[in-house]
């Protein structure tokens, strides 16, 4: 199946949020904090529903059980006007418990009805559950940086490693520290003493 434009545009900014929510200016994993305040916030963010459905949705993140995952896979072939009832998706999705009456409340509003079905859309993409997917879930991505050794982003042989990156060294002998204080006098800063 081929991803819409609608849904192309809309999934860049749905997983940026996501990104956002994830951790403080700490580096904290605070993300379900996060999304228990986007849900209690849900009622004031309603307004926003159709035209920045990207902002509501995160309290919607994981509240969606895919049954049929086919289903969805046309759903994200639709563009936004040719998307279906929600309730063409209730045997393929179901909703988690706790997100029972975060939709109750959506369904209420006008838009609501379209609103769970992009949500339930959102998610599956961020999931990772397309079948013709051609790029890697960040949390797999995440993952494989993880279980990583230094051999895959640079061997002793000179190659660069997996991922594409190069250690920077480009014959430069130059102290870290010396080529930053550099930088940062090219950029019209003091150097520091």
């Amino acid at each position: 199946m081929k991803l819409s434009r609608f849904f192309d545009d809309l999934m860049a900014v749905y997983q940026a949020e996501i990104e956002d929510l994830k951790s403080d200016s700490e580096g904290k994993n605070v993300l379900k904090a996060r999304l228990r305040e986007k849900a209690q916030q849900l009622p004031l963010l309603l307004p926003m529903m159709d035209s920045n459905p990207e902002m509501l949705a995160p309290a919607f993140h994981q509240a969606f059980i895919f049954m049929n995952p086919l289903a969805l896979e046309g759903v994200i072939s639709k563009e936004a006007h040719q998307l279906p009832a929600w309730s063409a998706l209730t045997k393929s999705v179901r909703l988690e418990p706790w997100a029972e009456a975060l939709a109750k409340l959506v369904l209420k509003e006008e838009g609501g009805d379209r609103f769970l079905v992009i949500a339930a859309a959102l998610e599956y993409l961020l999931r990772g559950h397309r079948g013709a997917q051609t790029t890697t879930p960040q949390s797999e991505q995440d993952e494989d940086d993880e279980n990583c050794s230094d051999d895959d982003y640079d061997g002793d042989d000179g190659n660069v490693g997996r991922y594409g990156r190069d250690d920077g060294d480009d014959g430069d002998d130059r102290d870290l520290d010396e080529a930053g204080a550099d930088w940062l006098v090219e950029q019209g800063f003091d150097r520091k003493e």
